[in-house]
């Protein structure tokens, strides 16, 4: 770590350089500060640099929990905003990572124009003893999370399903040497061909034709591990990648509408985690499922009234074209279940509105089918920082997706039910195959509103880090 480096940030019992001299004892200072040491808590400290001054900060790293080493990261960056490079010494141990985590998280930013990409950090350094490991696992996480907060934080303008299938595709670029990676896309012919009608509707009324995007990652030495009591062999994960959602012709008042450039957040989840564990060396074999299309309205758009057949040949009355993550899901998840033979299925998606009322912008939603299941990723959540809140697939709510001409309607005709979160995650297990499934609704958590902590305003990432907290391993 350099000494004279411009701003050095430092554990608050660590040792300093030699070459570090602070005008006081750094007991005295926090002394004097009255420092507790809380995660997230910084002393700032003038140093002399020849002729210049420098500044070292004295962080807090609480209980040294991976939740207090995030929170310590994200302050340390948040408080070096604006300033060309920082150094920072990790504390001794794996947790490492996630101070790693907090502190690139937290330097994200998006913007496009002449200072595209440039972060409240321009360079952050890390070192400490033994601390290789826990900078690389930390960068792949965080680097995962920014590209889907990219791809989610980029304008429709430009975001059309094949830019989304572009994007997909570089990832096979960034395999690592311990697992390879293959990809397949269905354009509009083949999507018609092969019989994926609720992609097909859904995206009818665009100008930009919708496509599935199928990336597969393989270990090299795949080794089988247990969800609960589920032998875990191959995971099929499904992303709802709607790149804007107008409503269709149930279309969305104006303040709805506003971001819905990031109603793809679940398919760019997806296609983050199939990027980063080749990285991370994930033992388990996973494929990537993203359905996108764009829902708009204009004369070929889908109508309420309108029955679509789904892959695999169920038949659905669609009375809210606004309904329409479910529809592409649909697909996706029956092909899986069809052709992929997974042993566990994981959707993502921001599907509904209900979910921000009822869990707020804190907490994930997660509907499972397995109990062994839901509980790896509640603790997967608990561990990655994002956590989840297991939500009830209740059977007495079924009725509510009947349809007097079809086999399933896509939303309930009236109001004797309710509860909008729960009857779209059991429309979606009537795709599943009875499989072990779980749906996670990320709608709440999928945008932060304001820069705070490892957030910056805009997408959040949500679902990266425990999805791969989950299927590495950790």
């Amino acid at each position: 770590m350099p000494a004279d480096a411009e701003l050095l940030a430092v554990p608050f019992d660590a040792d300093l350089d030699p070459q570090v001299e602070l005008p006081l004892p750094a007991a005295a200072l926090l002394g004097h500060y009255q420092a507790k040491g809380e995660a997230g808590e910084i002393v700032e400290v003038p140093v002399a640099r020849g002729d210049a001054v420098g500044r070292v900060l004295l962080y807090g790293v609480g209980d040294g929990s991976a939740a207090a080493l995030r929170k310590a990261g994200a302050a340390v960056a948040r408080r070096a905003r604006g300033r060309d490079a920082l150094s920072v010494v990790l504390p001794a141990g794996p947790a490492g990572a996630a101070l790693v985590e907090g502190a690139l998280l937290a330097s994200y930013t998006f913007r496009i124009g002449e200072n595209s990409g440039s972060g409240p950090v321009a360079a952050i350094e890390f070192a400490g003893e033994g601390a290789e490991a826990a900078v690389e696992r930390g960068r792949v996480i965080a680097e995962a999370v920014a590209f889907a907060r990219d791809l989610a934080n980029m304008p429709s303008s430009v975001k059309t399903p094949q830019w989304l299938a572009e994007r997909a595709l570089e990832q096979l670029a960034e395999e690592g040497p311990r697992g390879r990676m293959s990809a397949r896309i269905w354009d509009e012919d083949a999507l018609l061909s092969e019989g994926f009608g609720g992609i097909l509707a859904v995206g009818q009324g665009a100008v930009s034709p919708p496509r599935l995007i199928q990336l597969s990652y393989e270990p090299e030495d795949a080794t089988e591990r247990r969800a609960g009591g589920t032998p875990l062999k191959h995971v099929v994960l499904v992303g709802k990648g709607i790149t804007y959602d107008t409503g269709g012709l149930s279309i969305k008042p104006t303040e709805g509408m506003k971001f819905m450039k990031t109603d793809m957040a679940g398919g760019a989840v997806v296609i983050a985690v199939l990027g980063a564990l080749a990285a991370l060396g994930a033992p388990v074999r996973v494929t990537g499922l993203i359905a996108a299309a764009e829902n708009a309205f204009s004369g070929t758009a889908q109508r309420p009234g309108d029955v679509i057949t789904q892959y695999g040949g169920r038949t659905v009355e669609v009375l809210n074209t606004d309904a329409e993550g479910r529809l592409v899901m649909a697909d996706a998840l029956a092909y899986a279940d069809a052709e992929l033979n997974p042993d566990v299925m994981v959707d993502v998606a921001t599907l509904t509105g209900a979910i921000s009322i009822a869990l707020g912008k804190g907490l994930g939603a997660l509907f499972a089918s397995d109990d062994g299941l839901a509980a790896e990723l509640t603790e997967a959540g608990e561990s990655s920082g994002e956590r989840l809140w297991r939500m009830p697939l209740t059977e007495d709510y079924v009725p509510a997706l009947e349809s007097s001409v079809a086999d399933l309607a896509n939303i309930e005709a009236g109001s004797t039910y309710g509860a909008g979160s729960i009857t779209a995650a059991l429309f979606l297990r009537e795709f599943t195959g009875k499989r072990p499934w779980a749906h996670l609704d990320i709608a709440g958590v999928g945008r932060s509103t304001a820069d705070e902590g490892i957030l910056t305003k805009g997408a959040t990432g949500f679902g990266v880090r425990l999805l791969l907290e989950w299927l590495s391993g950790g």
